[in-house]
C-alpha cells in the first residue's frame, strides 16, 4: 500500500498517547491518577441533556443545513457578540461537531501552499498537525514565564515575520500553559496583525473557564474584527466534551467557505444535539456555574499541593484547568536525561498520570527548563490529594 506524501505530515494529540499508558497501567490493576487529559469527569448539566432527548423525541434525528440550523446560530452569535462587545449576525456562524474542525477548516479555506503560520509552542499539537498536512510553513513562536506568568516573546516573534507570514494562531487561555494575554499584551498583537496583514485563528475554548476577572477576545480590538475567526466550543463550558459541538464566527465570506466545507466533509453537525446547544446559551445557566466552582476548588487544592513538592514551582493561573509547572531541579537531581522515561517512572511507581512539555510541539532551541502539564478537569479533590501525596514522597524519597 503506498500512502498519499501528505500522511508524513499529519501529526496528533499526543495526550492520547499518555492516555494508552495510563490505561494500559490500570488494566493491570493499578491505580491510576488522571492529571493527563483534558476530559471532565463532571456530567453535563441535566436541563441540556434533557434538550437533547426532547429534540430526538420531536423527530430532529435527519440532516440539517450545514451550517447548522439558524436557532443555534441564532444563539452563538447573540452569545458571542454579548461578551466580546462585537455584533455577530447568522451569517457569521458556522456550526461544527466540535471545536476542533475549525483549526482545518479555517486553513483549508484560507491559506496557500507555502504561507507561513506562526503558532504558540507549546501549544495544542494539531495546530502544528493542520499546517504541515495541509501545505503551509509551520513557524512556532514561545512564552517567557514572568511573575504575572507566562508571556509571549515579542521580540522572536516578530523577527520570525516574512513576506511568506500570512497567519497568527493566538490561544488566550492557553493548553498548557494556562496563559492569557495582558491588555497590554492583546493591543501589541493586534498592532502586529494588523500592521503585517496577518489572519487570525483566535481559539476560545476557555473564555468561560475562568475563576477571576474577565476574559478578552482579540475581536473587541478595532481593526480585528474583520481579520479574525473564533474557535468556540461547548466542551469546557458546559462540560460537553464528548457531546461534539462547536462553531467557527468570522467575517461572512470566510464562513461560507467553511460551510461548504461542512457539506464535503460530514454533510451537518448532528441535528438533535444542536438543540441541547441553544438550551446550553439560552437556558438555566446554573449548571455552568457550578462546573466552574468544581474546577476552581480543584485548582485551589492542586496548586498549594504541587507547591509543597520540592524542587517544583508552579504559577496559578485564572484561566483553564491546566497548570504548567516547573520540575527542572527535581528531573536533574533524580538524575533523568529523558522526560518520557521521567513521566512513566512516575506513574509506574505512584500512579500519576501527567503529560510532559514534549507532547506540545517540539523544543525549541535554546530551553533548558523542564516542564510538565496536570489537567484537573478529570480529577476529584479527594484523588487529587492522594495522588500529589503520593507523587511528593516519591519525588523527595
Amino acid at each position: 500500500m503506498t500512502l498519499a506524501d501528505r500522511i508524513e505530515r499529519l501529526g496528533g494529540e499526543t495526550a492520547f498517547a499518555v492516555s494508552d499508558d495510563a490505561w494500559a497501567w490500570a488494566a493491570k490493576g493499578n491505580d491510576v491518577y488522571p492529571f493527563h487529559l483534558g476530559d471532565m469527569n463532571i456530567r453535563t448539566p441535566l436541563n441540556i441533556i434533557e434538550a437533547a432527548h426532547k429534540a430526538m423525541l420531536d423527530g430532529k434525528t435527519s440532516y440539517c443545513p450545514a451550517a447548522g440550523i439558524p436557532e443555534l446560530r441564532e444563539a452563538i452569535a447573540e452569545d458571542l457578540g454579548k461578551n466580546r462587545g462585537v455584533h455577530y449576525a447568522v451569517e457569521n456562524v458556522s456550526v461544527q461537531p466540535g471545536g476542533k474542525p475549525v483549526i482545518g477548516k479555517f486553513f483549508q479555506a484560507l491559506m496557500n501552499k507555502g504561507d507561513r503560520v506562526l503558532y504558540p509552542n507549546p501549544g495544542y499539537p494539531i495546530y502544528e498537525s493542520q499546517i504541515q498536512f495541509l501545505g503551509g510553513v509551520a513557524v512556532p513562536y514561545s512564552y517567557t514565564m514572568t511573575d504575572q506568568g507566562f508571556q509571549m516573546q515579542r521580540d522572536k516573534i516578530e523577527a520570525s515575520i516574512t513576506k511568506r507570514t500570512k497567519f497568527f494562531v493566538h490561544n488566550n487561555g492557553q493548553n498548557p500553559l494556562g496563559a492569557e494575554s495582558s491588555d497590554e499584551e492583546m493591543q501589541w498583537l493586534a498592532d502586529l496583525c494588523i500592521r503585517h496583514n496577518l489572519w487570525v485563528l483566535s481559539d476560545e475554548p476557555y473564555f468561560h473557564t475562568r475563576y477571576s476577572g474577565q476574559s478578552k477576545s482579540l475581536v473587541s480590538l478595532p481593526g480585528m474584527l474583520e481579520r479574525t475567526v473564533i474557535l468556540m466550543s461547548f466542551s469546557k463550558r458546559y462540560a460537553m466534551t464528548g457531546w461534539r459541538l462547536g462553531g467557527a464566527l468570522g467575517p461572512k465570506g470566510v464562513i461560507g467557505i467553511i460551510n461548504k466545507l461542512n457539506g464535503n466533509q460530514e454533510s451537518c453537525t448532528n441535528h438533535f444535539i444542536q438543540y441541547a446547544g441553544i438550551e446550553a446559551l439560552r437556558g438555566d445557566q446554573s449548571g455552568a456555574l457550578e462546573i466552574n466552582r468544581v474546577l476552581c476548588e480543584r485548582r485551589d487544592v492542586l496548586v498549594p499541593a504541587l507547591r509543597s513538592i520540592q524542587g517544583l514551582t508552579v504559577y496559578n493561573p485564572e484561566v483553564t484547568f491546566y497548570l504548567f509547572p516547573e520540575v527542572t531541579e527535581i528531573f536533574r537531581r533524580r538524575g533523568y536525561t529523558d522526560e518520557q522515561v521521567f513521566r512513566k517512572d512516575a506513574l509506574y511507581h505512584t500512579g500519576v498520570s501527567f503529560c510532559s512539555r514534549g507532547h506540545f510541539g517540539r523544543p525549541l532551541p535554546g530551553e533548558d527548563r523542564v516542564y510538565i502539564r496536570f489537567a484537573y478537569s478529570g480529577i476529584d479533590v479527594a484523588r487529587i490529594r492522594e495522588g500529589i501525596a503520593k507523587l511528593k514522597a516519591y519525588w523527595e524519597s
